[in-house]
């Protein structure tokens, strides 16, 4: 008799120090099937955050003890978990304050559960595209063959070299130097996108479609600090501003 394999629940951890609002997101987002623990501050959210494997992250930005903000960053020093801020405001200085420290994407509370879920939905899709079990076979978006000569003079399919960063689109790896670079989903996304067409100026309307899948006019904060985010580990000079326009992966 064969056994049917149910898949693991997703686990969703929700850091929101409104009761209220803590429970009805737990109620929310259980009703979908995903499996959600809850903190009322920060520092009750990073010791839930170490204390268990979580597959996103949900932080309010003003809590107390520990603020989002400052969360988000201890985070981001030990995981690259998917984050996901919720702000009662859409004041620029909180939603640039949570980019800066590492989170994914961010809504303004009230927040729209369908929208809520449309969100979480496409973080998850980012994080599972960078899982090992996706690796085998290259991202559907970059060009049909890629490839390099090594020392030897062998071909290593799917390896694109510029300058000193190499990019593995079917490893899903990228290196600096020789030395790994240690990229979000997002970063990973976003970096795959400009190397399926380096020299090419990407606008921030199709970066936000298709690398974040919103179909609708997103904020362009989110491609610029992701943009950010990414020159720093790849190097400043890699990724050039076309001002009016939007962005190209230089090719050397």
């Amino acid at each position: 008799m064969s056994v049917i394999r149910v898949p693991d629940p997703v686990r969703v951890l929700v850091v929101e120090d409104d009761a209220v609002i803590r429970r009805a997101v737990q109620l929310f987002l259980e009703r979908y099937g995903y499996q959600v623990t809850v903190a009322a501050d920060g520092l009750a959210g990073l010791d839930a955050f170490r204390a268990d494997t979580h597959d996103l992250l949900i932080l309010d930005v003003m809590l107390p003890e520990l603020d989002g903000i400052g969360l988000c960053q201890r985070i981001r020093e030990e995981s690259l978990v998917p984050i996901l801020m919720m702000s009662a405001r859409g004041d620029a200085l909180d939603v640039v304050a949570g980019l800066e420290a590492g989170a994914d994407d961010y809504v303004v509370k009230p927040v729209d559960t369908a929208v809520l879920v449309a969100r979480i939905r496409m973080l998850l899709r980012r994080a599972s595209f960078q899982r090992p079990e996706q690796t085998k076979k290259p991202p559907t978006r970059l060009p049909d063959v890629h490839a390099r000569a090594d020392q030897a003079g062998a071909v290593t399919p799917g390896v694109l070299v510029f300058g000193d960063v190499t990019v593995d689109t079917i490893g899903l790896e990228v290196h600096r130097d020789g030395r790994p670079v240690p990229l979000t989903p997002t970063e990973l996304r976003l970096l795959l996108e400009f190397a399926a067409s380096p020299g090419t100026v990407l606008d921030r309307r199709r970066l936000l479609r298709d690398v974040w899948d919103y179909g609708w006019e997103g904020d362009s904060r989110v491609v610029d600090l992701c943009v950010l985010r990414l020159r720093k580990k790849i190097g400043t000079g890699r990724i050039e501003t076309v001002r009016g326009f939007g962005y190209k992966l230089v090719r050397d």
